[in-house]
């Protein structure tokens, strides 16, 4: 299904996940980072997209009539009790302004979701709150302004009531134009009715004074119905360019030397999606567009449930390349050992033989992955499932025939990471086969049953010497718990001979499998740990309340 040009492919990037979701910004985790919302409309306007916009514009709204109402409050009270004489109506209704508008303020910070109807209610409220009261003070300075012998209707708090609804409020301009159009007539047709109803109004209101009012409330409002109208052109013009191809851009995921990852969702399916971009003003650089192909294809290749799947690839009219893969909600390794620590060894059984799995897979049609490590294991809820594994980040995977002879990356360059390489890789022999990945995932199953890697130093060098050259310490003496038939899979991956290990993951999987403690996680104690870590939000309807420190998370 892809609606884009397919003759040149993204590029591979480094991995991109996002807090979205960890109580404290909504999004950097869960509670507290603005979630990305799955655009449900066919325009930028009240679609599911629009409302977060329209409950932050109303809260600005709400934040800035708040600070100007409460200083004139201020300024009211000051008066009254300096001399000035007292409308207990119109200082009772300021108070009453300034307390509804704090209101207001707070439930539109609350994190709970409102429908468009509510937000719409608000924006009745502060809008039309403001308003009312400044059809009492009109009517009163009116009044004073008569007794002098001049008029002076306070025209300025209209044109600032009016400018302030026409910049934060999202709106189409015909809407506007109502509303707008509304408050422009409101201070008219009150002194209107004040001429024709106090004599001594109609005496200080000359023809021209009020064409004057009136040609202002005007300017004001066509202006600010035109402002509103511009601002729409900019945010369709964005809305617009967030599109690629058949897919909306919905919020970024995270970024890289080699481009973007963003959450999206295909326009006709509705299906949430993650999309990688290779930055354009590296296209032109022929070994990043190569390693962006490869990437591409070779994981296009796998179809194993446990391997991140791609669902297109293409590049748009400006040159940019990009893939689209799917969008999983839920934690990497990293991030689970991160919030949990040293995991239960059912769990980590359960994690591993599904690595196995995916690994098989590449394995045998000739694959080597080459960078496993925790940040590139994703754990997601999938198909009901709780626990659900993904092998990330193929973007340094090659066929072993290929190994030698393509140079996507510098002669003698190292590929991988320190914590979590092979012995080969450290030594940069280049005689890497599927045997080093075993290592490598020998290496991650010490960090999730230990919580840390096999070999630390205080720099790169001294890892991968370590690698190379030392016996991992057994995992029982840090973690007495860890059960024994685990720990000599473990150790035996860790061998530094490739074949001393377990020669390709299926025979991995299937020690695995004869573990005491294999078979012992069972769904419902996975979907009990996620319940203990959920929140009530989650930025996707695709999937269901994952908790604190989620991540949204593409592969790299």
């Amino acid at each position: 299904m892809n609606t884009v040009s397919n003759r040149a492919l993204p590029q591979s990037y480094d991995r991109e996940t996002v807090a979205h979701l960890a109580a404290g910004a909504p999004e950097p985790t869960p509670a507290s980072q603005p979630r990305p919302q799955i655009v449900q409309g066919s325009g930028p306007h009240m679609t599911s997209q629009t409302q977060p916009l329209l409950r932050l514009r109303l809260r600005a709204a709400a934040l800035v009539l708040l600070i100007g109402f409460g200083v004139f409050l201020g300024r009211h009270i000051a008066g009254v009790t300096t001399g000035e004489p007292l409308d207990p109506l119109l200082l009772g209704f300021h108070t009453l302004v300034v307390l509804i508008l704090s209101v207001s303020l707070l439930v539109l910070r609350r994190r709970s979701s409102l429908s468009t109807k509510r937000l719409r209610i608000a924006e009745l409220v502060i809008v039309g709150l403001p308003a009312a009261f400044f059809v009492l003070l009109q009517r009163r300075t009116t009044l004073l302004d008569a007794e002098r012998g001049f008029l002076l209707p306070p025209m300025a708090f209209w044109v600032l009531l009016i400018f302030t609804y026409a910049m934060f409020i999202p709106n189409t301009w015909r809407r506007a134009a109502l509303v707008i159009g509304a408050m422009a007539l409101a201070p008219i047709l009150l002194l209107s009715a004040m001429t024709l109803v106090y004599p001594q109004i109609a005496a200080v209101v000359s023809t021209i004074g009020f064409l004057e009012h009136v040609l202002v409330m005007a300017v004001a409002a066509v202006a600010a119905v035109i402002g509103t109208q511009l601002i729409n052109v900019l945010r369709r013009e964005v809305f617009e360019a967030r599109q690629l191809g058949q897919y909306r851009l919905i919020a970024p995921l995270g970024a890289g030397g080699m481009g973007e990852v963003y959450l999206a969702e295909h326009c006709m399916l509705k299906r949430p999606c993650a999309i990688k971009l290779i930055r354009p003003e590296r296209a032109g650089d022929p070994q990043v567009l190569a390693r962006f192909e490869r990437e591409v294809r070779m994981t296009a290749r796998l179809s194993h449930w446990n391997t991140i799947e791609i669902f297109d690839y293409g590049r748009t009219d400006d040159g940019t390349f990009f893939y689209v893969m799917e969008y999983l909600p839920g934690l990497s390794l990293e991030d689970l050992l991160d919030l949990a620590g040293p995991l239960p060894a059912e769990r980590v059984i359960h994690f591993l033989r599904q690595i196995c799995l995916g690994l098989r897979e590449a394995h045998s049609i000739g694959l080597v992955h080459r960078d496993i490590k925790p940040g590139n294991v994703f754990v997601a809820r999938r198909g009901g499932m709780h626990d659900v594994v993904k092998l990330l980040d193929f973007g340094l995977v090659k066929p072993v025939a290929e190994i030698c002879s393509e140079r996507l990356t510098q002669d003698g360059a190292l590929s991988g990471t320190p914590l979590f390489m092979s012995p080969e890789q450290a030594q940069g022999t280049g005689d890497v086969d599927p045997r080093s990945d075993i290592y490598s995932v020998g290496a991650l199953a010490y960090s999730l049953v230990t919580g840390r890697p096999p070999f630390e130093g205080k720099n790169p060098m001294e890892v991968l010497i370590a690698h190379a050259r030392d016996e991992a310490t057994p995992p029982s003496q840090i973690l007495s718990d860890v059960p024994d038939d685990l720990e000599q899979i473990i150790l035996r991956c860790l061998a530094k001979k490739p074949e001393d290990r377990y020669q390709d993951a299926e025979e991995l999987e299937t020690a695995l499998a004869r573990c005491a403690a294999a078979d012992q996680w069972s769904q419902s104690e996975a979907a009990n740990w996620w319940q203990q870590h959920a929140t009530t939000n989650d930025p996707s309807p695709a999937s269901e309340a994952f908790g604190p420190a989620e991540r949204l998370v593409a592969a790299e």
